[in-house]
């Protein structure tokens, strides 16, 4: 009974020895079993499954990461949306359909004349060459102060009216120069009511509408320097072209003044204009294209 018993006792612990032997690979074999069963079945399937999911999933994170690395890409190597006409070829941007300023109409509303200022006046800082042949005359132009008048601008305005081809310099009537002191003679723009002194005091009566001759040089009415005349069939700047031709003949001696010499001719820069053409045509210059004198009767 002791042999029988210890003959059980070790075929219990061969038996015990093989059980643990064959379940230490149990669960490596049952893996490797697992996986040769999925690929023999479905792993082909399964493996190109995950290959083809891995593009989707970075497809999905482009549009987040598109916008930082976008500006930072070089054409070539992203594709270009289809190209949007040019501005110019756009028909919003069109040089005929975009907005342009208005400009002002035909006879809008002049210009706000001051009836007075201050009676102090500023020469313009300008001098200028001599323009003509004969008598050299200096003159200096003078603005009133607080007007909206620039006086280099009036005096290179006037300069030009002096030297212009139907002018007296360029028909051998005076040379005129442009200077800013020790002037023969002064131009001064004045208001209406400081014009009219200037005049009085040498017994004109400008009346608040009339440029006039001094002892001192040539007063203009502002008046008639902005607005023009209302007998005059021309602008403003071309009725100043007769202002100075007007006063400026007085100043080289030309003491009357002229009348219409017939229906249709050119009225005399000599005439008073703005007291009415009398059936002449308004003229601005003291001679014709040809270099003839335009004159008339004694008025």
């Amino acid at each position: 009974m002791g042999q029988r018993a210890a003959a059980r006792k070790g075929r219990s612990r061969r038996r015990n020895r093989s059980s643990r032997v064959r379940r230490r690979p149990a669960g490596p074999i049952v893996l490797l079993g697992l996986c040769l069963a999925l690929m023999s079945v479905g792993g082909g399937a399964a493996l190109a499954h995950w290959k083809e999911g891995r593009p989707t999933v970075t497809e999905a994170a482009a549009p987040t990461e598109e916008p930082e690395v976008a500006p930072l890409m070089s054409p070539k190597a992203s594709p270009k949306p289809p190209a949007s006409p040019s501005p110019s070829q756009s028909p919003s941007k069109s040089p005929s359909s975009s907005p342009k300023p208005k400009a002002s109409p035909p006879g809008g509303e002049p210009p706000a004349v001051p009836r007075s200022g201050p009676g102090t006046f500023s020469a313009a800082r300008a001098n200028g060459v001599p323009a003509g042949q004969g008598t050299l005359r200096r003159y200096r132009v003078e603005v009133e102060d607080g007007l909206d008048v620039s006086a280099r601008e009036a005096a290179a305005e006037i300069q030009e009216i002096l030297a212009h081809p139907r002018g007296w310099a360029a028909n051998g009537r005076g040379r005129f120069q442009l200077v800013s002191s020790d002037a023969d003679f002064v131009i001064k723009i004045a208001t209406p009511s400081t014009a009219d002194r200037l005049c009085l005091a040498v017994g004109l009566n400008t009346r608040g509408e009339l440029n006039c001759e001094t002892t001192e040089g040539v007063v203009v009415n502002l008046r008639r320097w902005l607005l023009g005349s209302p007998t005059f069939a021309g602008t403003p700047a071309e009725y100043r072209h007769l202002i100075i031709n007007h006063e400026i003949g007085h100043e080289i001696g030309i003491r009357t003044h002229m009348g219409c010499p017939g229906a249709g001719k050119p009225a005399p820069v000599m005439m008073q204009q703005i007291k009415g053409l009398n059936g002449c045509v308004s003229n601005a210059w003291p001679f014709d294209e040809d270099g003839t004198y335009l004159t008339g009767p004694p008025a």
